[in-house]
């Protein structure tokens, strides 16, 4: 299901010339060699480069596709690193001319009876090169041209070497002699050449460098019936290049591709198949936007949470003025490393107006009052509240996959995200908005679907008749922290807040007591000094206090200790909104 939906997608895309074609493959190329007929070099090697930042790398050219190596030596055609096309590399050792001679020998044979110029020029470079010649470039050249990349050019033409009609019929007939025995391609279901080894895909992060592989056995273990590497899943060659190209273009490391998406240890990418190419890239585009809303644009933020909000509230897409037909059908695809190979982290296939459905009821979720964000927050922001420091290489593996799921899905939010945001809010006591979103989601979509205890509806912004034991202690200990603040100073260096939330929000019965008989202390200092304010304080207390049983709870359990969070985050931020401001609660936006 997945190779062939690629299949189709890199189908559509090749119609459009966005993809390489069959044999050809996207990579970063540096320098280019210029020659003349006779295969002199004219010139120093031209740089192709490009800035990226501060930094320069390969400009992105379609050439023949490379050799997948592992630890042998095999050249590519008409393009390669230098220790392949000149003998020279950074890297020294007998290797290094062990892959000249293979670069040397492929083109010597393929290239020997070419009548092309560009191609006999090759041929004759090839012919007359020695490394040593390397050493008469300028020594900045010498630097940044080893181990880079490199084309060849012949002088007078503005087409590459590799590009030529006579060169693109010379890999054709490479491709022919090379395939594998023919077979049944589980793909297509035709009968053609079999891979035997699938391109790389490359840009998925934490895989290596060079690439990795969905489709791969290298083991006898993996083997089965005599039949080893490709042939235990029999994939044709255009197949496994189709799939492998079409995910390398959606992989792209570029600041308009707006298809890839990364998600904890996740590489997420996604495409639409629609009536025409533009109605698919604007489903695209609108899609990206739902996912993760553009933070450097306020008014196009607004405008796509907007949209889902009317979604959410049934309002089909044709009746909110959205271009888009409702069948458009969207497939999202979850990446994550597994050693030399990719996992599939997650794969979700749908029509538009559901998927719509299903992230409008996620954002729903996520309300809280006051919001904690200027804007909605993408799924990867999230995952920052869980990780240790708010590093993105802290995030728990499974749970990035599980979470984008139960989006997609529309189905429970992972149980494992709601323990993981207690327990760094009990480790560091940082009550952030968006963990305690987090627990009102988790907690508020159960109850919801029907899988939870939990009968009263969570309440986005303060409900004093909420009688639920976690949710009142929650607001307790926000009040008692108030009451603290009220009396000591708003600039103490650390409040009951800092020293008691963990086992405040884990065994009541252990803290509250002694909470209790310290606020006495707090509210007598502030009758002193303000004794209007002590009988507002004191009413509220009891309002509260009123509302709980006559003895606290031994401890709570995982689904009380998120109502403990949401109860304090709304009893805080209510004195932050009627007093004009409380240290407790300033954090009432993030970025």
């Amino acid at each position: 299901m997945i190779l062939s939906s690629l299949l189709d997608y890199y189908q559509r895309l090749s119609a459009l010339d966005q993809v390489p074609r069959f044999g050809y493959s996207s990579e970063k190329i540096s320098y280019a060699l210029l020659l003349d007929e006779e295969g002199r070099l004219v010139d120093v090697p031209r740089d192709l480069r490009v800035a990226n930042g501060k930094r320069h790398e390969g400009r992105l050219l379609n050439v023949p596709q490379p050799e997948k190596r592992t630890v042998g030596i095999r050249s590519n055609f008409l393009w390669d690193k230098t220790s392949y096309v000149l003998g020279v590399s950074a890297k020294a050792g007998g290797r290094v001319a062990d892959e000249h001679a293979a670069f040397k020998a492929l083109h010597s044979r393929w290239l020997a009876d070419s009548e092309d110029e560009g191609l006999r020029a090759v041929r004759r470079f090839l012919q007359d090169w020695r490394p040593e010649q390397f050493d008469a470039f300028p020594l900045d050249l010498q630097e940044s041209l080893r181990d880079a990349n490199v084309v060849f050019r012949l002088d007078g033409r503005r087409e590459y070497v590799h590009e030529s009609a006579a060169a693109q019929l010379l890999r054709a007939r490479m491709l022919a002699e090379g395939g594998g025995a023919p077979g049944m391609c589980l793909v297509s279901g035709g009968s053609a050449p079999l891979a035997r080894l699938h391109p790389a895909i490359k840009g998925v992060n934490g895989a290596q460098s060079s690439g990795a592989s969905i489709v791969s056995f290298n083991l006898e273990s993996f083997s089965s019936y005599g039949k080893s590497q490709g042939e235990n899943a029999p994939v044709s060659e255009f197949a496994a290049f189709a799939y492998t190209a079409v995910l390398n273009h959606l992989l792209r490391r570029e600041a308009s591709n707006r298809q890839r998406l990364q998600i904890g240890d996740a590489s997420v990418v996604f495409w639409a198949q629609a009536a025409t190419p533009e109605a698919a890239a604007a489903a695209e585009s609108v899609f990206a936007d739902w996912l993760d809303p553009p933070a450097d644009d306020t008014s196009e933020t607004q405008r796509a949470m907007a949209t889902l909000k009317e979604i959410a509230d049934g309002r089909p897409l044709a009746d909110l003025g959205i271009p888009l037909a409702a069948d458009t059908r969207l497939f999202v695809l979850g990446l994550a490393p597994n050693a030399s190979r990719l996992s599939i982290r997650f794969w979700e296939t749908g029509r538009l107006e559901t998927f719509a459905a299903r992230l409008a009821w996620h954002y729903r979720d996520l309300e809280l009052a006051p919001s904690p964000w200027r804007h909605a927050p993408g799924v990867w922001r999230l995952l920052y509240a869980v990780a240790a420091q708010g590093k993105p290489e802290n995030v728990p593996p499974q749970l990035a996959g599980e979470l984008a799921r139960a989006i997609l899905t529309g189905r429970r939010y992972p149980r494992s995200l709601l323990s993981n945001v207690i327990m760094r809010m009990r480790a560091d006591g940082d009550l952030s908005g968006t963990r305690v979103a987090l627990c009102k989601a988790v907690l508020g979509r159960d109850q919801r679907l029907g899988v939870s205890c939990i009968n009263l509806e969570l309440p986005v912004s303060l409900d004093t008749a909420n009688r639920d034991p976690g949710y009142l202690l929650g607001r307790l200990f926000a009040e008692l922290e108030n009451i603290q603040r009220s009396a000591l100073g708003r600039d103490i260096n650390a409040t009951i807040r800092d020293r008691y939330y963990g086992a405040a929000s884990a065994t009541p019965a252990s803290v509250f007591p002694l909470l209790l008989r310290n606020v006495q202390h707090h509210l007598s200092r502030v009758r002193k000094d303000k004794p209007g304010l002590a009988t507002v304080l004191e009413k509220s207390l009891g309002d509260i206090i009123g509302g709980l049983d006559r003895s606290f709870p031994r401890n709570l359990g995982m689904s009380a200790q998120g109502q403990f969070a949401i109860g304090y985050y709304h009893q805080a931020h209510s004195h932050f909104s009627s007093k004009g401001g409380d240290v407790a609660a300033s954090d009432t936006t993030e970025e």
